[in-house]
């Protein structure tokens, strides 16, 4: 039987995106599918920590010898899209002794290195460390942006050939007695789908194989084929500060918790998170004393927090797997090791695979295993090369001399742009028509925001993900219009009006849980900004407006 592709990769996070790229690599032919834009579900939704393993050090330590192992790994293929902050787990009075010592010793233990600090000499490192903290144990964790990673790693893909299809949602397997030979897929209308069909429509893509790639949605995938894959999705908060008031990863070094972690993230800082099993992880209550809990406890380790501007909070969802025989676990004790499950051995389902469980972190290992096997099934002999071959974008990053003019930009612009373009900014900074700055809180410029149109299309929400357009301190006040400028004029009149509706709802979404104090005015100046001048809350050319400001009638 002839297929449409030989391994078909459903999802398009971290995990679907490395197995599209190293199968490609060894020159297998891939096809994948995601049901939003990339990164959709779990991966965008993270607080952006690079593990060095050290929040595992105790409880999971084969997890956490993977994560430094991968930590190591991707600092090296993926230098733009990592910062090296280092990360500190640090003690208050109440914290225990004993658990300090077991949190040094596992680290030991499993190849992580960790130095102790005295509270003095943590100081030193964050000056904004309560004065209580006694004292702190030094790792290499750092900081991670994923979805420049995610875009790297299909980017690869396409290069070696690879099909990558967005805004394709999965709606049933195809499946032939025990065996699994694709899957029908329907096809957004929003803007910037990168398809191979007309939005609306439905196709059957046959493959070879199929990889499920899913992870919290791997259960519902496997569900279409009447297989068990025991996927317990798990709820956490995170919310974003409006300055970074650390450089480091700040983690309370106690045992597992709610509320214990703060990772500096380009201009902001990222308080995280809780830790809450749900039913549904596209359905899920967002709840304000959630967020509320984040500041007034992580206040207690980084005081200013308390004082600082909230802009936005978000909730994602861990794809932690069950392994049979453990129903009884608390979410908070399930490994966060990942599992292959081979349906065929497992279910006598022949076809397919899943992949489960995981962090972002071992994204990389976890491709490579299940490429491994996927290879051995078809019969393929290449090898996997994902661990010494850079992505697109991060061989011989410089930094630019402080004060340094590049491509017309001031330093700063510049630093940042090279930062996310990695050996790719010359080709794409480098022009004779004008560049100004399109994004000014994250410094993204007219040159990056059409080289991401290039990649995504109209989807201006694939366009921030690519460039962090809208991610900083106004979340898009300022420059929702502008970038929606430059879809003119590739685009008409009424798909830069979708395309611009659906940013700021996007950012608009996140935004509801922060409304208090200094946030609350910037909001009211946003409103003003895209309802008044702009008549965005009552716009006669869509009969009415996509961005639900409601909340602002009568009650500012």
């Amino acid at each position: 039987m002839a297929h449409d592709t030989a391994v078909l990769v459903l999802g398009g996070g971290s995990t679907g995106c490395g197995i599209a790229r190293d199968l490609a690599m060894r020159g297998v032919d891939v096809t994948l599918v995601e049901r939003g834009n990339l990164t959709d579900g779990t991966t965008g939704r993270m607080h952006g920590l690079l593990h060095s393993g050290g929040r595992y050090a105790v409880s999971d330590q084969a997890s956490a010898t993977e994560c430094i192992e991968e930590n190591e790994i991707l600092r090296e293929i993926a230098s733009h899209c990592v910062e090296e902050t280092g990360g500190l787990f640090v003690q208050r009075p109440e914290d225990s002794d004993e658990y300090f010592r077991e949190k040094l010793e596992g680290c030991r233990d499993c190849g992580i290195p960790a130095t102790v600090l005295s509270g003095r000499e943590a100081r030193k490192v964050e000056p904004y460390l309560a004065d209580d903290v006694s004292r702190a144990i030094q790792v290499p964790d750092g900081a991670v942006d994923p979805f420049r990673l995610c875009v790297a790693n299909a980017l690869d893909a396409e290069r070696h050939g690879a099909r990558v299809e967005t805004h394709a949602e999965v709606i049933d397997l195809l499946r032939d007695g025990d065996d699994i030979y694709g899957v029908e897929i329907r096809h957004d209308s929003g803007p910037g789908k990168r398809t191979h069909k007309s939005p609306g429509t439905t196709e059957e893509i046959t493959a070879e194989y199929v990889v499920n790639a899913t992870g919290a949605w791997a259960g519902q995938i496997g569900a279409m084929a009447d297989l068990d894959v025991a996927v317990r999705p798990s709820k956490g908060v995170m919310t974003i500060m409006n300055v970074r008031q650390v450089d480091t990863v700040i983690n309370r070094c106690r045992p597992k918790g709610d509320a214990d972690i703060i990772v500096p993230h380009e201009t902001t800082a990222i308080l995280g998170t809780t830790d809450e099993e749900v039913a549904d992880p596209d359905d899920y209550p967002e709840e304000q004393w959630e967020v509320d809990m984040m500041i007034d406890t992580l206040a207690e380790l980084v005081p200013i927090v308390e004082e600082a501007r909230t802009i936005r909070s978000f909730w994602g969802v861990r794809p932690l797997y069950e392994p049979p025989g453990t129903g009884t676990q608390d979410p908070t004790d399930i490994t966060r090791d990942f599992f292959l499950l081979d349906h065929d051995e497992r279910d006598g389902v022949s076809g397919m695979s899943s992949i489960v469980g995981g962090k972002f972190t071992t994204y990389r290992a976890m491709a490579e295993e299940i490429s491994d096997h996927v290879c051995a099934k078809l019969g393929v002999s290449a090898t996997c090369t994902t661990a010494e071959d850079p992505l697109p974008g991060s061989e011989n990053i410089s930094v630019l001399e402080e004060g340094m003019d590049d491509f017309g930009l001031r330093s700063p612009i510049a630093r940042r742009s090279n930062q996310r373009l990695g050996n790719r900014a010359a080709d794409v900074l480098e022009t004779d028509e004008p560049n100004p700055v399109v994004c000014e809180c994250e410094g993204v410029t007219r040159a990056e925001v059409q080289d991401a149109i290039d990649q995504s299309g109209s989807d201006l929400n694939a366009v921030r993900i690519r460039t962090r357009a809208s991610m900083g301190n106004c979340q898009g006040g300022f420059c929702c219009q502008n970038m929606a400028t430059e879809l003119h004029p590739r685009y008409d009149e009424e798909t830069v009006r979708e395309a611009l509706d659906e940013l700021f709802e996007e950012r608009w979404k996140g935004e509801r849980h922060a409304l208090w104090g200094e946030q609350l005015s910037q909001a009211m100046l946003n409103y003003a900004l895209h309802a008044t001048t702009m008549n965005r809350d009552n716009d006669p050319a869509n009969g009415s407006t996509q961005v639900d400001y409601a909340q602002f009638d009568g009650g500012a």
